[in-house]
């Protein structure tokens, strides 16, 4: 069987479409590209990354990408692309020429809108200043840089390859090669970090100016190196000092936070992740590439690619893993599981557009989460209370049925 003929089949959650609305206009649409090699896999990660070996197969994975958006542009329906993201896996590995066909390719097959938003995720351990003024005279236009620390020691209990100085000059970097706008991706909450560690690493943070900081806490997923030896981590009340200081910190400084982990500057989130959140169109492509295309007849489908590199580089196998058609019992959880971890949430209105379902199937589990302070009492928009944002997955509970 080759991918030409090849499809997987349609796996349906619920009742998929009926006493479902056609929808009057598409959401917008992203595209996501998953380059899934890391020149080395660090203990937190559970991402689809693996070692890379010294030679990257760069021109068969770009011909692979290409071929496997080929097959979801039937789910384009005339529209330009708002963003891409590069993500990983560890991307900047690729060279500009690989990166720079790909995008051409793209661009042939879906027109970009004038002011397309195109990021890159980087380690600094990968910096290289021609590479990156190179990236950016392709279009690329933001980078998303993994710093996770600026410490040394918390750095080797991550597994990280870089230092703190590499990780400084990764930022100084980024604007000397022409990004003017970039995040820096940081951690807390990490093996024996103090209060004073996570400011210190907040503070330095900030100083480089980044025009985005997504600031998350370290947490122990399955199938990782952690959460077979799990290192010491912060006890509770040293874990709620930092969220509280921590915030404190990033507001003084004019980064607001618009979602649970993102804080940003003046007009500066990442479009990419409003898009998602905002229950946007996005194409996935690349190995354990997910996706999620809304048709105009109201089917709403999550689709997702073959998860491993040799897999999605054999031409005798499918890149497509498998897709699922939501269920109308199942939208209100998934609408609300990526628009509730918005700070200031989204208009009512929008989840009828984007789901052709009816603003009363939200009405009963809406009525239980505002009696119970985690959903605010504001008819025209879907916002969490502060306490539901703590508690948010209590606050979805409500909308399972």
């Amino acid at each position: 069987m080759t991918r030409e003929s090849s499809a997987s089949p349609l796996i349906f959650g619920g009742d998929a479409s009926s006493s479902r609305a056609a929808l009057p206009v598409l959401p917008p649409l992203a595209l996501y590209i998953h380059i899934p090699w890391c020149v080395r896999k660090c203990p937190y990660c559970d991402f689809n990354s693996h070692t890379a070996s010294p030679v990257l197969p760069e021109e068969e994975y770009v011909d692979a990408l290409l071929a496997d958006l080929d097959q979801d542009l039937h789910a384009v329906y005339g529209r330009e692309l708002s963003s891409i993201f590069f993500g990983g896996g560890t991307p900047s590995l690729f060279s500009a020429d690989s990166l720079g066909r790909l995008l051409k390719g793209v661009e042939q097959r879906i027109p970009f809108a004038s002011d397309i938003e195109i990021t890159l995720e980087a380690n600094p351990g990968t910096f290289e200043q021609d590479k990156f003024v190179a990236y950016r005279k392709l279009g690329i236009n933001r980078l998303s840089i993994g710093i996770q620390s600026f410490q040394q020691e918390k750095l080797q209990a991550l597994g990280r390859i870089h230092n703190g100085d590499e990780a400084v000059r990764a930022a100084g970097m980024a604007r000397q090669a022409g990004f003017d706008n970039f995040n820096l991706d940081l951690m807390h909450g990490l093996p024996n970090q103090s209060l004073d560690d996570a400011l210190a690493d907040l503070r330095t943070a900030i100083a480089l100016k980044p025009t985005h900081l997504s600031w998350y806490q370290l947490t122990l997923e399955p199938n990782t190196v952690f959460w077979n030896q799990p290192p010491t981590l912060p006890e509770d009340d040293t874990l709620w000092d930092i969220q509280e200081a921590g915030q404190a910190l990033l507001a003084e400084h004019g980064y607001a936070q618009y979602e649970v982990s993102a804080y940003a500057l003046p007009g500066r989130p990442a479009r990419h992740n409003l898009n998602y959140w905002s229950f946007g169109d996005f194409i996935g492509i690349g190995a354990g590439a997910h996706g999620k295309l809304s048709h105009p007849d109201g089917r709403i489908v999550r689709t997702w690619k073959t998860r491993l590199p040799k897999d999605y580089l054999n031409p005798a196998k499918s890149f497509r893993a498998g897709e699922k058609a939501l269920g109308n019992d199942e939208m209100p959880f998934e609408f609300l599981m990526n628009a509730l971890r918005l700070t200031e949430g989204v208009e009512s209105r929008l989840y009828p557009e984007r789901t052709g379902m009816p603003l009363e199937s939200l009405a009963e589990g809406r009525r239980e989460a505002e009696q119970s302070g985690l959903l605010q009492v504001e008819p025209s928009r879907l916002v969490a209370t502060m306490r539901g944002q703590l508690f948010l997955n209590d606050l979805l509970q409500k909308f399972l049925t």
